[in-house]
């Protein structure tokens, strides 16, 4: 049977399934401008609904074409630091009185999967500013948070819209929200609902009771995967800044003319240089699991040196012997700095790190991977001077 007192017969917006504190009080500070309501023009709106304070957003279950290819750009970078909605309250579907109020964050990934999860569910969407960034990261960064939501409370007038006096906040939000804090400001009670979206028509027949598996939070390959295009273009760009002065430095000494030695000794320092970022931010999450070492650094520096000796094998020594050992040297030391650097990338979005942790990583990773990066830097100058003249 379900639980009346949590959901109507209808739509139910949920949490984020990516990886998203405090803003004001109750309501706004005196000194601040008036909290706006969120406009009727988004995209992604369908039409309003009529409420005690005047219409009111209201938007569908189903995902438009419009949505899924704003969720492909965002996973690829383009647009990903405006991807955002604006923040106050929404309908989803019908909701009335007794329909429950879900919280989420306003990055428009964390509200499409909130609401893309929950077909046939009626429910009100109580979108915090976050400023475009998703419920997890967002309850660590300060602006997923006990303030924020009461704000949003009191800016929304939520209270005349609603009957009861429940909020089901995402339990990765929990890092952000003291419940005990909104209850005595807004007399609202929070409830933590489940990790995933999916889960949430379960939980609210359950009334409101999350099962273990509900509370318990994996890092499976889809959701490694899903990390790679951001980490990806966010490495190439400044790699293409280094690529373009290694491949012409290829070019200074050698056997043949500049270009030939630019494409043949260049090329090859670009090839390392590529094979060490499609490590760090492709490799590393697809293979996370089963690379040695606890801390993201080490497992990066492995997977690394797996890679140069892989790619220094497949080239071999070339050019002058002194000047080619030195270089296989240089490139020893460099390629796995890169890609245990790019590797940290990934503490802030797993789900098995802690800040403590993080923080005393970073102390020795960062130290180790610019001695490594420098001295690679300082070698394979070395051998090219070397190969210029002719040792």
């Amino acid at each position: 049977m379900m639980n009346n007192n949590l959901r109507s017969p209808g739509n139910i917006g949920g949490l984020t399934l990516l990886p998203t504190l405090p803003a004001g009080a109750c309501g706004a500070e005196p000194d601040e401008a008036p909290l706006r309501p969120p406009s009727l023009d988004q995209e992604f709106v369908t039409g309003s609904l009529t409420t005690p304070l005047g219409p009111v957003p209201r938007v569908s279950a189903a995902l438009r074409w419009r949505d899924r290819w704003g969720a492909v750009r965002a996973r690829w970078g383009v647009g990903r630091m405006d991807y955002k909605v604006d923040p106050g309250l929404y309908a989803l579907g019908e909701p009335d009185g007794e329909s429950p109020v879900l919280v989420s964050a306003n990055y428009k990934l964390s509200v499409d999967a909130l609401r893309g999860a929950l077909p046939g569910l009626d429910a009100w969407l109580l979108v915090l500013d976050t400023k475009g960034i998703n419920v997890w990261c967002a309850a660590g960064k300060g602006t997923f948070g006990t303030d924020e939501l009461n704000r949003r409370i009191a800016a929304s007038g939520l209270a005349q819209v609603v009957t009861h006096r429940r909020l089901i906040v995402p339990q990765l939000g929990a890092p952000g929200v003291a419940a005990h804090t909104v209850k005595a400001r807004s007399g609202f009670t929070v409830r933590y609902g489940p990790i995933k979206a999916a889960d949430l028509p379960a939980f609210l027949d359950a009334g409101g009771r999350a099962t273990a598996a509900m509370r318990r939070k994996g890092f499976p390959l889809a959701e490694r995967a899903v990390l790679i295009p951001i980490e990806l273009i966010g490495a190439l760009k400044p790699a293409l800044l280094i690529a373009i002065p290694l491949f012409l430095l290829g070019g200074i000494g050698g056997p043949a003319g500049f270009w030939e030695n630019a494409v043949r000794e260049g090329g090859f320092a670009v090839l390392a240089l590529a094979s060490a970022v499609i490590g760090g931010a492709v490799l590393l999450p697809l293979l996370l699991p089963w690379l040695p070492g606890r801390a993201f650094a080490a497992k990066g520096f492995w997977l690394g040196a797996a890679i140069a000796l892989i790619v220094l094998f497949q080239r071999g020594l070339t050019g002058p012997l002194w000047a080619g050992r030195i270089e296989v040297l240089a490139w020893l030391l460099a390629i796995p700095a890169v890609t245990a650097y790019l590797a940290m990338n990934f503490t802030g979005c797993s789900t098995y790190t802690s800040p403590s942790g993080v923080n005393r990583e970073m102390r020795w990773a960062l130290r180790t991977q610019i001695g490594l990066a420098a001295g690679g830097a300082l070698l394979w100058g070395t051998a090219r001077a070397m190969a210029w003249g002719g040792l």
